[in-house]
């Protein structure tokens, strides 16, 4: 994720993010917004709301475009549930790669098959578990959830 604004030829609309179940949030994106980013029915995308600029995919959701407002997201661009507001869209045409932190790291390279599966996770999958890490507020958590991480994924592989 990054301040940087979006690329030259955003789409603007305005919409109101909606809750679902209990913390999930997002923002219908029109279908015709979807056409003119050009790049099929799961564009990656540079998303601005509020002077906040992130990274993300829109999806359909039976049969409804779809932009997810993480928790982290919401945080930064000062937004809530409810609330109306502006989205810049812009077609993302960058690479995407998740810079794994050294010591979670070393404990995938241990540990082969966990390594594997973590390969195979998509862009914004293994962001959730480097974010998880790198968000943790003492040492003694890391570590448990860079453990929690290497079984959560070891069991994916059984």
């Amino acid at each position: 994720m990054d301040q940087a604004p979006p690329r030259a030829g955003a789409i603007v609309f305005s919409a109101t993010i909606l809750l679902a179940r209990k913390t999930a949030t997002g923002v219908r994106v029109p279908d015709d917004v979807v056409d003119q980013l050009g790049a099929g029915r799961r564009p990656p995308v540079r998303a601005t709301i509020n002077g906040y600029t992130y990274r993300s995919t829109v999806a359909s959701m039976r049969g409804t475009f779809m932009l997810p407002i993480s928790a982290e997201v919401r945080k930064r661009a000062d937004v809530a549930a409810h609330q109306d507001v502006e989205i810049r869209l812009a077609l993302d045409t960058e690479p995407r790669t998740v810079t794994v932190p050294p010591d979670f790291a070393r404990a995938l390279a241990e540990l082969p098959d966990a390594q594997d599966v973590f390969n195979t996770l998509s862009y914004s999958n293994k962001q959730r578990f480097v974010l998880s890490i790198e968000g943790a507020k003492t040492g003694e958590t890391r570590q448990r959830r860079i453990a929690r991480a290497v079984a959560t994924l070891r069991e994916e592989r059984a």
